[in-house]
């Protein structure tokens, strides 16, 4: 038998019964409203049967003023509750774990979205014009937050959702206060790491008082921002000992930025070459990490061979393995791997990419790279979107064509989502 079809039992109680987890992807199928549509129910359904032991949703927002991106859903009061357990029920078919990944964007919030963002301090991300200038957040504000993170768990455990993870990676808001790049404050919200970590703690603290005790609560972490300067590796294991003191159940281990793209495959300098020959890009920084936060780990990001992925884990050097991109194009892969009838996974991102040498991802362009890395994303984003129809992948979709149809879409998303806040806003005059 695979390792991978050992169950997994959780601090909290809770058992997972594989170890093969889908992380978090954007999905972009809110309605105008940012509710859950019957795509999620068909496409989150569909991936319930595929054989994933637990499913990480897309950035769930805590505040509907400040997403990630228009199509994102939201969750901040009982109004939609009954959207939200058709979700949850669709996505448990399969009798696996659904979890709401919930989150703030900071900095990260779209111009078009919100032309004022928040962040702990006035650091400008400046990618293609498309975020404004921050505004650093008040002490008010930091509070008001730490409790909506709370106030959205209550409602995920309400709607029927098995656990909750909540975002502490890839330069969104929680990741802005840990990193000494983003976070320049002199109060007890930043300097010191202890500081720069205190309103994840509080963040995660208040969710576990918020869903109980028996409730999976997991952390999503950067191992390192890749930037100099920023967050570190030493950071990360000193942040996940503090957590598991907090009551978390499930560390799941990321790294990068939208400055720096490890998230999204694209290599970073500082990644070994030997880590990139066992695939897990993030693999080589388990054994620190577990040491000093004795919870199960979960690491996402490249693994693409059943027997890198067994090995990891029968040897004890991750709990579970992380899969996102895999299962937009083989949704029922875990399935497959746990018979052992496969012995790799969809591997397009070696051919994802407007060309070689200056059209590749590490072009001296910054506009190549950039519709590389955007192109990229669009591929898998478009393969969800034809599972939330029921239709086919479709796989022979070209990166530059791609790029601006992404774009398209977004602003498509961003003019409806716009034109229904108008309609409410007269209807409230």
């Amino acid at each position: 038998m695979s390792p991978l079809a050992q169950s997994l039992t959780l601090p909290c109680g809770a058992v997972i019964n594989n170890r093969l987890g889908k992380s978090a992807m954007t999905e972009g199928l809110a309605d105008a409203h940012d509710r859950p549509t019957e795509q999620h129910n068909t496409l989150y359904r569909t991936w319930s049967l595929g054989g994933t032991g637990v499913h990480i949703t897309g950035n769930v927002m805590i505040d509907r003023r400040y997403l990630e991106r228009a199509g994102n859903v939201v969750l901040e009061n009982d109004s939609a509750i009954d959207k939200f357990k058709a979700w949850a029920a669709a996505g448990t078919e399969g009798g696996n774990h659904l979890w709401m990944q919930i989150s703030h964007p900071g900095r990260q919030c779209p111009s078009l979205v919100n032309a004022e963002p928040l962040s702990p301090s006035d650091v400008h991300l400046k990618m293609l014009g498309s975020f404004s200038k921050p505004r650093a957040l008040t002490q008010l504000e930091i509070e008001d937050i730490i409790q909506r993170y709370a106030n959205t768990a209550a409602l995920a455990k309400e709607a029927g959702f098995t656990g909750v993870q909540v975002h502490c990676a890839h330069g969104y808001l929680i990741s802005q206060f840990l990193s000494p790049k983003t976070n320049r404050r002199q109060d007890q919200w930043g300097g010191s790491l202890e500081n720069r970590a205190r309103f994840a703690r509080h963040v995660v603290r208040a969710v576990r008082a918020a869903v109980g005790p028996e409730f999976p609560v997991a952390v999503k972490l950067n191992s390192a921002d890749f930037q100099k300067g920023g967050f570190s590796l030493d950071d990360c294991v000193q942040v996940a000992g503090w957590l598991a003191e907090d009551g978390i159940d499930l560390l799941e281990i990321s790294g990068g930025t939208y400055e720096q793209l490890s998230l999204m495959g694209v290599e970073a300098t500082e990644v070994r070459e030997s880590t990139r020959r066992r695939e897990a890009y993030f693999l080589e920084y388990a054994q620190a990490i577990k040491a000093n936060a004795k919870v199960p780990l979960m690491i996402t990001g490249g693994f693409r061979s059943r027997e890198v992925m067994e090995q990891a884990v029968a040897s004890g050097e991750i709990d579970m393995v992380g899969l996102a991109r895999p299962l937009c194009t083989m949704p029922a892969v875990s399935a497959k791997l746990i018979e052992q009838s496969i012995d790799s996974v969809d591997d397009f991102e070696t051919s994802l990419k407007i060309g070689d040498g200056f059209w590749g991802n590490n072009s001296p362009l910054a506009l190549i790279k950039s519709m590389n890395s955007v192109g990229q994303v669009s591929f898998y984003y478009q393969q969800i979107i034809r599972l939330s129809k029921n239709e086919k992948v479709d796989t022979s979709l070209k990166v530059a064509p791609l790029f601006f149809k992404h774009l398209y879409n977004d602003t498509c998303l961003n003019l409806r989502r716009k034109k229904a806040q108008n309609k409410r806003l007269i209807s409230k005059d």
